[in-house]
């Protein structure tokens, strides 16, 4: 169960406040991009980055130079935000149009990873998230690109969701309109591979279907 602080707690739209932490785990898991905020000299800026999820930390990296990564090293506070969007609803009234949505907000402040075991452990824990057991034939990165590569934590103790799928709503008033009125659903759809162009015609096609469940693409 998710906790509630006053920047959680939902004012607007309180019927589609979620506080399952099973929910919460799947957007971020499905999503696996974070926009996050931080605060510039120059005013607020957000920037989508890679994040993803080992129990109940959340993890983002990227190079040392990275102004991002310098100001969240810095133990500025910020945001996080995840968003699914699962289709368009579409009412009878123009006023009652709106959409099917899945989203995430994290609160807090990050810290460093420094030690590389740890760095790799976490970075090849991604990689098996994305494509199941990839870590056992790549080459896996070595010091200098740990040392190079920035790695940042966050636990996921200040959350929101919210999670619209309620359908339409219109007004009584509105009922007799003969126009449809429903949902035009969203559905993102992963695969089929594509081979990179120097890629040995002897190496076989790898399954990564079970890291996508129903997302992954069906074959004509």
């Amino acid at each position: 169960m998710l906790s509630s602080t006053p920047r959680t707690t939902i004012k607007k739209g309180k019927i589609k406040a979620v506080y399952d932490t099973t929910e919460l785990h799947a957007i971020i898991d499905d999503s696996l991009i974070a926009h996050i905020a931080i605060l510039e000299d120059t005013g607020p800026v957000v920037i989508p980055m890679l994040a993803w999820r080992v129990e109940e930390t959340l993890y983002i990296h990227g190079a040392k130079n990275s102004r991002l990564l310098r100001r969240l090293k810095g133990g500025q506070q910020t945001c996080l935000t995840f968003t699914l969007f699962d289709g368009w609803v579409l009412a009878r009234s123009a006023f009652h149009h709106s959409a099917h949505y899945r989203s995430a907000v994290v609160f807090g402040t990050f810290t460093t990873i420094d030690d590389n075991q740890e760095k790799d452990r976490l970075l090849n824990h991604f990689i098996e998230q994305i494509a199941p057991k990839r870590t056992e034939t790549i080459r896996l990165s070595n010091d200098k690109e740990l040392n190079a590569t920035e790695l940042l934590a966050i636990p996921l103790t200040e959350v929101s969701v919210k999670i619209g799928k309620h359908g339409v709503n219109d007004d009584a008033a509105d009922l007799d309109i003969p126009v449809w009125a429903g949902v035009i659903p969203y559905r993102t759809v992963i695969g089929p591979l594509i081979a990179t162009s120097d890629l040995s015609e002897t190496i076989a096609e790898p399954d990564y279907s079970a890291a996508y469940n129903e997302r992954w693409h069906q074959a004509e």
